[in-house]
């Protein structure tokens, strides 16, 4: 079960940029949860963060597979990445832009993580059952 790390907690972010490459081969749900941690930003900035695929870990697909809403404050975020219609996907890397208006500074500051949880398939099993019953 894929467990592990996308962007490392507490990583100060202040440009545009993108984490390492994390294998995600072995995963059999090929169903995620990412969760974006962003513990300290500084007032009037915003960060856009995204999730692509690779089939290799070194080409990456012109679009994300999945994107955080845009944020702005500290706070935690979780969003599903399904992988099951991009079978050749078997790496992922985390991507950011960031923004900072106003006074002070125009370097934006943000420090954060981002976590990627292998959803197990009994569990997604059992949730499309309940949703089934319930439609």
């Amino acid at each position: 079960m894929i467990d592990t790390v996308l962007v490392p907690e507490a990583t100060v972010i202040t440009a545009k940029g993108d984490g390492a490459a994390v294998d995600i081969s072995a995963a059999q749900s090929r169903v995620f949860l990412l969760t974006l941690n962003i513990t300290d930003a500084v007032e009037q900035e915003s960060i856009e963060l995204s999730v692509f695929g690779s089939p290799d870990g070194t080409a990456w697909a012109p679009k994300p597979s999945a994107a955080f809403p845009q944020s702005f404050y500290p706070g935690q975020t979780p969003i599903l990445l399904d992988l099951r219609n991009e079978p050749e996907v078997k790496s992922v890397r985390a991507h950011w832009e960031v923004n900072r208006w106003g006074r002070g500074s125009e370097t934006p500051r943000f420090a954060l993580g981002v976590t990627i949880r292998e959803i197990p398939q009994d569990l997604l099993r059992e949730v499309q059952a309940q949703a089934k019953t319930r439609a």
